[in-house]
């Protein structure tokens, strides 16, 4: 049914020269890739309000899409808070697509040639990381560590997105070296800037000071294909965290660079923006955080600097492993679908409730966290327990002022996108992030889902947000539509059925 598309060609080829022991087994995880994204799409053309599609009919053995056009796209029962690849294949108009690039060619929408590609890299890039891993009998078998080791084990990037791996720009060659699931070691390095010429925020240490200049940390591949070489030394070694242009150094300080790249969504530079308000951020919310009764820590940002552009910028931040006792293990939430933890009832709803506990409790405070799987983080005991929470990444978070001084907390000093009242603005933040993100991805299934938030809910005070998830439909980002739509400025969102409609 399928020929190989011209992107995974180009990679093959690229990885006979790179790592030619790994050609045959990137081959033989390309179907399975296909079914990987072609699953993300399907959900998004079930559930998202693509203006394309005119109506959606529940047909007698499968869903039917009646697009705009007049064709006709059948696909199986789409569950949007699964997380297996149960879709292999879909018919438009009575012809069979198995590749979610040549179906999105072929829908024909405006911008989706564009989204085709990506989503040709993204079943590439995916294949390449399934193709990299240890086979199962030489897996090691025990627990990590490190939460940087953690984060290697998160192979498939985010469970819901379409663009889940794609890795344009990056050759077979550079994401063997900078994807963290090849965990690679990265050499980063740094460009000299006068300190005149940069706006820093915090405290920046004195080996990144050269006189009267400040040395900026550069991920490598910043370096080669934005900032086009120039002057930059080598600097320390750092092991690569999800988000690609996050590393952990040896003495546990993450590194968060500019990396020009589009990932998923969105180019991963720094705004001045996002430097400007680091600290003040970073101060207010450790403080708030005291408020959760110990549930929740959120690392502190020690330092920002941008060099006058987006593409040269970094921040310094602590490791989310300073908050982990003796025999605690901290990993990012995403990396709970690596374990057999929630395949126990019993242990998902414990840990649905300390995520909604914390998560909830900012909220009515003022604050809402963008708590998915890669920002929020879980610090489990020796025996798997989950105790207490971690938050990183503060840059798309949202504050509101009134609900802070509602109860006698005076907001930051702050403006921009990061301020807000509206109450659906709030809301979609946190819900679209945490539940039908973090804990969708890590049940796996709605009525897995639905299960463990009805376990949990029953132990949650009552207030009027809770009462928003339980009987509305619960937001989530309209991810394709926003890669169909890029003249439509910020987030798009749409409205998934509410699982706990299912027992009720």
């Amino acid at each position: 049914m399928h020929s190989p598309s011209p992107i995974e060609t180009r990679l093959a080829a690229e990885l006979a020269e790179a790592r030619p022991d790994l050609v045959d087994r990137y081959a033989a995880e390309l179907p399975g890739a296909r079914a990987a994204v072609l699953t993300r799409l399907w959900r998004a053309l079930a559930h998202e309000p693509l203006p394309w599609v005119a109506r959606r009919v529940r047909g007698a053995h499968s869903p039917a899409l009646r697009l705009a056009d007049g064709r006709a796209l059948h696909g199986p029962r789409a569950d949007p808070y699964a997380t297996d690849a149960y879709v292999t294949a879909v018919r438009l108009d009575g012809e069979v697509y198995d590749d979610p690039a040549r179906l999105t060619a072929d829908l024909g929408w405006p911008h989706s040639a564009g989204f085709a590609a990506e989503l040709g890299h993204s079943v590439a890039s995916l294949a390449l990381s399934r193709a990299g891993q240890e086979p199962p009998a030489e897996a090691p078998e025990e627990w990590p560590d490190r939460d940087w080791q953690w984060e290697q084990r998160v192979v498939d990037g985010h469970p819901f997105h379409p663009n889940c791996r794609s890795r344009p720009g990056f050759s077979a060659a550079e994401q063997l070296a900078y994807g963290p699931e090849h965990r690679p070691v990265v050499r980063l390095e740094t460009v000299p800037v006068a300190a005149g010429d940069c706006l820093l925020t915090g405290d920046w240490p004195d080996e990144l000071r050269d006189g009267g200049r400040l040395l900026v940390p550069v991920h490598p591949w910043q370096h080669t294909h934005v900032l086009k070489g120039g002057s930059a030394g080598p600097w320390r070694d750092a092991h690569p965290l999800m988000s690609l242009r996050t590393l952990a150094l040896a003495d546990d300080t993450h590194v968060k660079t500019a990396l020009s790249a589009r990932l998923t969504s969105s180019v991963r530079d720094i705004s001045a923006y996002s430097v400007g308000a680091a600290v003040t951020l970073s101060s207010f919310a450790t403080d708030l955080a005291d408020r959760t009764d110990g549930l929740l820590h959120i690392t502190r940002t020690l330092g920002a600097v941008t060099a006058g552009s987006p593409d040269l910028a970094a921040l310094l931040r602590e490791s989310p492993q300073a908050y982990a006792a003796p025999g605690e293990r901290v990993l990012p939430v995403a990396s709970l679908a690596t374990t057999t933890l929630p395949e126990s009832p019993s242990w998902l709803a414990g840990f649905t409730r300390l995520a909604l506990t914390v998560g909830l409790r900012l909220l009515d405070l003022g604050v809402a966290l963008e708590a998915h799987g890669q920002n929020l983080l879980v610090v489990l005991s020796g025996t798997g327990t989950p105790l207490r929470l971690i938050y990183r990444d503060l840059a798309d978070i949202r504050l509101s002022p009134a609900r802070l001084r509602r109860h006698g907390i005076t907001p930051p000093d702050l403006t921009g996108r990061l301020v807000t009242d509206d109450e659906t603005t709030l809301r979609r933040k946190l819900f679209g992030s945490l539940v039908a993100g973090a804990l969708a991805g890590t049940a796996g299934s709605g009525p897995v889902l639905a299960t463990a938030l009805e376990a949990a809910v029953r132990h949650l005070p009552a207030t009027p947000d809770l009462t928003a998830l339980l009987e509305g439909p619960l937001p989530t980002k309209a991810l394709t539509l926003m890669r169909l739509s890029p003249e439509v400025p910020g987030d798009q969102w749409t409205a998934l059925p509410n699982p706990l409609a299912a027992l009720r």
